[in-house]
């Protein structure tokens, strides 16, 4: 019980630490929300010839997996790398605090964000957008917001083992995610590109995550969509940022 209540104060802890950061609240929660109305104002929300649903059907699950993202695999990163530079985690290290409730604390913060950006992008295409959960397809939806946020907040402390110092893990995690959502179908499908750009995006889970996520909306899907292979790449990419989390997670600043 004890673990346990350690593990709730951490959580919240996080949490009241990332409310308190305007740029992690501006990045996490609004920037997704403002690509979302971006895109469907430029490319409008007419219903497609080609699949008979609108357009905002196609960029909710992208911009969901952007915001989920966001919160798992960026914001772990960053304030874990601001933590260990300035000395905090080294602290946490004298005091009785356990390993596993560190992050523990920080992946239960991630899963609230998680569930608060899925209500928001998910609210704001139904009510906006006109966009449609298939009932059918929840029990997928869950999976994979659960799967894809255990597996990006595992690759967010991973790549903190590369991350210089506070100022460099901004550009960092930016430079690893950003290129991906052009090849990931997050800000375009990409059915068009060429093959050499699929290619690329068949091997990182971003775009596996984003298309598990697009059989929730899709009003053409057969029975329920288990997308259990996009899990499967998702969750091989988790147990990759677990082994080198374990191997090279570092405490102490590097300076």
């Amino acid at each position: 019980m004890r673990a346990l209540r350690q593990l709730r104060s951490e959580t919240s802890f996080n949490l009241l630490g990332f409310w308190r950061s305007p740029a992690a609240t501006f990045f996490t929660v609004v920037l997704p929300l403002v690509f979302l109305v971006i895109f469907t104002s430029i490319f409008g929300n007419e219903i497609m010839s080609s699949t008979g649903a609108r357009v905002a059907t196609v960029y909710v699950p992208g911009i969901l997996a952007l915001a989920l993202v966001s919160a798992n695999f960026m914001n772990a990163a960053i304030v874990t790398v601001i933590k260990r530079e300035n000395g905090v985690l080294k602290a946490m290290r004298a005091t009785p605090l356990r390993p596993w409730v560190y992050v523990g604390g920080q992946v239960g913060s991630s899963l609230v964000l998680t569930a608060l950006m899925t209500v928001l992008v998910i609210g704001i295409g139904w009510l906006g957008y006109s966009v449609e959960i298939q009932l059918a397809a929840l029990p997928s939806l869950f999976i994979s917001l659960l799967v894809g946020a255990a597996a990006f907040s595992a690759l967010g402390l991973a790549i903190t083992c590369v991350c210089p110092s506070e100022q460099a893990a901004p550009a960092i995690t930016n430079m690893c995610v950003l290129p991906l959502y052009f090849v990931s179908d997050v800000f375009i499908p990409s059915d068009t590109a060429p093959r050499w750009m699929t290619f690329i995006g068949d091997i990182f889970p971003i775009k596996h995550l984003a298309l598990a996520l697009g059989r929730t909306f899709d009003p053409f899907a057969e029975g329920v969509p288990m997308p259990v292979w996009r899990w499967v790449i998702i969750g091989v990419w988790g147990v990759f940022g677990v082994l080198v989390t374990v191997r090279a997670f570092r405490w102490t600043p590097r300076s």
